[in-house]
């Protein structure tokens, strides 16, 4: 018999005033944790975490979320409507993944993890 890896339990998080709540089952638990150095992430300032696009579950407030997108428009930023904050996004980098908001994840405080950088600012389908 084999074992087989054990994925790890689905998350959940919300916005700030509760209107957004989802359920992620994250790529790779919090191991995937980065900050993007492009020019909308370094303004958002919020660290992500990877989840499929089949990871995704939201299970209140579909009608809050809200779309930012531009440039290439390949990236696709949701938040809420009501108290703005950034809940995932579907990456430029990757459009086969989420990136989700680790400060939105209940239970989690950032300020207590050592989260590296991406260079976002020299993205490949920016070259000439």
């Amino acid at each position: 018999m084999t074992d087989t890896p054990l994925s790890p339990p689905p998350v959940r998080l919300s916005c700030h005033c509760g209107a957004v709540v989802l359920q992620v089952a994250l790529t790779d638990g919090l191991n995937t944790v980065r900050h993007c150095d492009c020019s909308f992430c370094r303004r958002r300032g919020a660290a992500a975490v990877s989840a499929p696009l089949d990871g995704i579950e939201i299970l209140q407030g579909h009608e809050a979320l809200r779309l930012y997108q531009w440039g290439t428009k390949t990236a696709k930023h949701y938040f809420c409507r009501i108290c703005g904050i950034y809940t995932h996004h579907q990456r430029r980098s990757n459009p086969n993944q989420y990136g989700v908001n680790l400060g939105a994840i209940d239970g989690v405080n950032p300020a207590e993890m050592s989260i590296p950088w991406v260079d976002g600012v020299n993205h490949p389908s920016d070259a000439k």
